[in-house]
């Protein structure tokens, strides 16, 4: 079975859906976070829930695009994408980072700027928002936790601190829930603080900084996982660590005594092309070379951030690549 049979046959083994229950409650809730968040903005006039509303909804939404992502990226390889479809959940995910941008960052801070604040003074109670940021946080607490604890074990395995691995990560749709979610506490925080200000001094401006820096703080989101996104879609190169790493797998197997060459290509969320030139160690017929490779292929595919591994016979004059 040829390279790309084994791939195509890896991915439509992997490509399972998931349990449109679990989608549902999950958008649910946060449907619910929004609409408890947009009745206290209502009640207390807090400029800052009204911006955590805001927030809210927007996250909504983008979750029907990080789920989009998710799902995309494990869909087989077919005629038409012989690759797989795992570089359109970078596209699903530019699509979030805009509606994070557009529809959070820039209306909540013209809503904040633009309308009018109201009178100084101690203002309506705050109870009910107080309330509806505790509930808020120990739901958002509870994600971030879980996509901490996925992050870290990633990490773990490469070597990196838990922030590296978040934004080098290829997988956008975790990465997006785990700035998502960070994003989301600190802004929980933000507004807290703001009517709590507010509600010791008599003064709404406190409230309004809130939601504006609300709205900053998403954007400062937004724009990192633009940025990501954006690196990932017109083609990231390995780094010099990354491609070491490439060099001293194929090196590990004994079978490989040398490597002339080595490209990889992004396919995925953590998934690599990888095309490299080798030699063989000992002394091999034609055809016990083309089995040899082929075994490797398969072993060297067997890595968790290799897809496809295709290797060619390096010529005795090339030069060993460079790590």
């Amino acid at each position: 079975m040829h390279a790309f049979d084994r791939y195509r046959l890896r991915l439509t083994e992997a490509s399972r859906p998931e349990r449109a229950s679990t989608v549902l409650i999950a958008l649910g809730s946060n449907a619910l976070v929004a609409l408890a968040k947009t009745a206290a903005a209502i009640l207390t006039g807090s400029q800052a829930l009204a911006a955590e509303a805001v927030h809210s909804w927007v996250d909504t939404g983008n979750e029907l695009f990080v789920i989009a992502a998710s799902r995309t990226g494990r869909r087989p390889a077919d005629a038409a994408h012989p690759l797989g479809y795992g570089r359109e959940s970078f596209v699903w995910s530019l699509f979030a980072s805009l509606g994070t941008l557009l529809l959070g960052s820039v209306v909540t801070i013209w809503r904040a700027l633009g309308e009018r604040a109201g009178d100084d003074g101690p203002g309506p109670s705050f109870l009910v928002g107080y309330l509806v940021i505790a509930i808020s946080f120990v739901l958002e607490g509870y994600s971030f936790l879980q996509a901490f604890r996925e992050v870290k074990e990633k990490a773990r395995r490469r070597g990196r601190d838990v922030f590296t691995q978040a934004l080098r990560t290829s997988d956008t749709a975790l990465r997006a829930v785990f700035i998502e979610d960070l994003t989301a506490l600190i802004a929980l925080v933000l507004a807290a603080a703001g009517m709590a200000l507010h509600q010791l001094t008599g003064r709404v401006i406190f409230d309004t900084v809130a939601a504006v820096l609300i709205g900053a703080l998403m954007g400062a989101a937004a724009l990192l996982l633009l940025n990501h996104n954006r690196r990932f879609l017109e083609g990231k190169a390995l780094t010099a660590d990354q491609r070491a790493e490439a060099i001293r797998l194929l090196k590990s197997f004994p079978e490989v005594a040398r490597v002339s060459f080595l490209y990889a290509e992004l396919i995925g969320p953590d998934r690599l092309m990888l095309v490299a030139g080798v030699t063989i160690a000992g002394e091999h017929t034609q055809t016990d070379l083309s089995y040899v490779l082929r075994r490797l292929e398969e072993r060297i595919a067997t890595h968790e951030a290799i897809g496809l591994a295709i290797l060619t016979l390096a010529t005795p004059d090339e030069e060993d690549a460079i790590a």
